[in-house]
């Protein structure tokens, strides 16, 4: 199964010119917005901390949003750079897919997430449809739901529109616990239930 062929991402191709100092700018911007939210954080302090002029950040950027932009679409693009490698080591049977993506969750979060699901996160913050990293916050949902029904399918489920539906909000709901520290094993808990859905289902 490719967790990347699921969605899609057509038309939100970057435009950034890929200069040594814009990736500086981009690391920069990814920490403090992740770190401290992205309304919290002024081009200022982004520019201070990538040692850069507000200038040079404009410059490659244009503005604050398309910096937001390419902060989530590089988190979302690692993220599923991540999970096909998870999808792949695993077995093909849904069951083992189905865990490989949990596992896979419960990985990231203790590595690249202590503080939730950036795109959780950022949807608190950014909930207008016109602003332009949207597409991006919304449609990495709508892609693991359709990963979720695809496997739901490959199990034969009866609605997998459905099942698919299910396993997602048990996804999300661990991505929220875990993130608030809630239970130390949530991304199990869940997985546990999420193999019993699929294997009724």
């Amino acid at each position: 199964m490719s967790a990347t062929d699921q969605g899609d991402t057509e038309g939100l191709a970057s435009a950034v010119e890929w200069t040594p100092k814009a990736r500086i700018i981009l690391d920069a911007a990814s920490t403090l917005f992740y770190e401290h939210g992205i309304h919290a954080v002024g081009v200022e302090t982004i520019a201070a901390e990538a040692g850069v002029t507000k200038r040079t950040l404009y410059d490659r950027f244009g503005s604050k949003e398309h910096l937001v932009v390419e902060y989530l679409r590089a988190r979302d693009d690692r993220w599923r750079l991540f999970l096909q490698g998870r999808l792949d080591a695993a077995d093909d049977s849904p069951e083992q897919q189905l865990t490989a993506v949990f596992d896979a969750s419960r990985v990231w979060a203790a590595d690249h997430g202590p503080k939730g699901c950036s795109m959780i996160n950022a949807h608190a913050e950014i909930s207008d449809p016109t602003h332009p990293a949207y597409a991006i916050i919304v449609g990495q949902k709508q892609w693991m739901l359709d990963l979720f029904t695809t496997i739901a399918r490959d199990a034969s489920a009866h609605n997998t529109a459905l099942v698919g539906e299910r396993l997602l909000l048990l996804h999300e709901g661990a991505l929220v616990t875990a993130g608030m520290g809630v239970t130390a094993d949530a991304f199990d808990v869940a997985c546990e239930v999420a193999v019993e859905v699929l294997r009724q289902a």
